[in-house]
């Protein structure tokens, strides 16, 4: 059995290797050029019914009452939704990774903490009925003052974003940030021949998707619903949508597949929540689908940052020393914002070998909306800085930039600041061939360098 599971291995190796430099067409592009690709919002049921939100015109403000008799008498209504029809009004994404608390409500019930935040859910025959009922719910706010920027949020004495935190960080099993430590840093500092600090910032970043966030959702008979969605997490969306409704998971049942565009914004669970328990409360199938208003305002961008970077670099060009300060903007909520950071603090000495490493990460809480993934978050914008620092400091001690990364580059079996050792290093090569199609010349010794140690 052994001999026999090697060789089917061997098999699959080879087989893998024969596809290298080949041309392959994607199985899903026929579909998708000839228009013959179902997207989610491509069905339509009988009796279906529209959802459209209610949303907070302010950043931060309190609830002191909801009216929606008006709403309700409005022609083509069938439901008007409050945070009291949500069985768990109150969750975060990733409690099913024990990352808590939770501190995000479905329907806004006591304040509203972002522009956009969702407070009454209505449903109607029609698109164009839910959106004029929905203009006609009174919700009377006592506004508040918001903090828009992550050094008001961390100022003493600002207003606190999200009572269920208590300060306007996300606090970590390591204190109010989450940290990376090795080396002697300072001494790496003392040591350096010169020292470079900079600071970096970003601003949120919306995904923009062709196809908008959303989901239409079928009662199935004894108590079971079918969600068509398009979402990037489809057991997340499951998971969370059974503790949000107190339904056990066997009762839903979610299709997914096809998304058209998400580059990480379609991880957040927003719409199937609200949409099944719709659907519930109504009998009848529901579509809850973003307005292309809403893509843009309200679903979940890429975080704004803050990083700064303190190197010791030698006159060798041996980077001896970093410090790292990073400030990710979760917005009002955490969502995936707090694993963001975490990574963040794994990745800031980049593709480099530093012997001594400092760095803090912090997922502050501000009055904005939400932000959450897009490609690569937490490392993405950190390789911005990182990158736009290293040729600063290649060009502080006149050296070629890419001569400068030779002599840094991680190689296989050295010590990773996060205390994991590099396996399969292959930056080395990677920049020969850069240099090589890029015509950029650098000194012989580089091109003979290797991954390998030995090499």
């Amino acid at each position: 059995m052994i001999r026999l599971a090697k060789e089917y291995f061997a098999d699959q190796r080879d087989d893998d290797l024969k596809q290298l430099g080949q041309a392959f067409h994607r199985s899903d592009v026929p579909g998708h050029v000839t228009g013959k690709t179902n997207y989610f919002a491509d069905r339509s049921f009988p009796g279906m019914l529209h959802l459209k939100m209610v949303r907070s015109p302010h950043h931060h403000a309190r609830i002191r009452s909801i009216d929606t008799s008006e709403a309700e008498k409005h022609p083509g209504v069938a439901r008007v939704l409050t945070h009291k029809d949500v069985p768990h009004n109150v969750y975060t994404i990733l409690i099913l990774i024990q990352i808590g608390p939770e501190d995000e409500q479905v329907l806004a019930a006591d304040k509203v903490r972002w522009k956009g935040e969702a407070v009454v859910a209505v449903l109607a025959d029609s698109e164009r009925a839910a959106q004029e009922a929905a203009a006609k719910v009174k919700v009377d706010y006592e506004v508040l003052p918001a903090v828009l920027d992550m050094e008001a949020a961390l100022k003493p004495g600002a207003p606190i974003v999200n009572e269920y935190h208590g300060q306007n960080y996300y606090r970590y099993d390591s204190g109010a940030c989450r940290k990376v430590r090795f080396g002697d840093v300072e001494k790496g500092f003392a040591e350096a021949d010169h020292i470079l600090e900079q600071t970096y910032r970003s601003s949120p970043i919306e995904q923009a998707p062709a196809e908008t966030t959303g989901c239409i959702v079928v009662p199935e008979g004894n108590d079971r619903f079918t969600c068509y969605t398009n979402t990037q997490a489809l057991f997340f969306s499951l998971d969370n949508t059974s503790i949000i409704l107190q339904m056990p998971g066997h009762k839903l049942r979610f299709v997914g597949g096809t998304v058209g565009g998400g580059f990480g914004g379609k991880v957040d669970v927003t719409t199937e929540p609200i949409a099944i328990l719709a659907s519930k409360l109504t009998g009848r199938p529901v579509s809850f689908i973003y307005s292309r208003e809403e893509e843009m305002q309200v679903s979940s961008p890429r975080a704004a940052e803050t990083i700064v970077i303190k190197d010791g670099v030698m006159n060798d060009g041996r980077i001896v020393a970093r410090y790292v300060k990073g400030y990710t903007d979760a917005g009002a909520y955490s969502r995936h914002s707090p694993y963001g950071a975490q990574k963040g603090a794994a990745h800031y000495p980049g593709p480099y070998t530093i012997e001594n490493v400092w760095a803090d990460t912090y997922c502050v809480y501000t009055n904005r909306t939400p932000s959450s993934a897009m490609r690569g978050f937490g490392v993405t914008i950190a390789d911005f800085a990182l990158e736009v620092q290293m040729d600063k400091l290649a060009r502080l001690i006149g050296m070629d930039p890419l001569e400068f990364r030779f002599i840094n580059a991680y190689r296989d079996g050295d010590m990773k600041a996060h205390r994991q050792p590099t396996e399969g290093a292959a930056l080395i090569e990677c920049m020969q061939e850069a240099s090589k199609a890029a015509n950029w010349p650098v000194a012989e010794k580089y091109l003979r360098m290797s991954s390998y140690k030995g090499g």
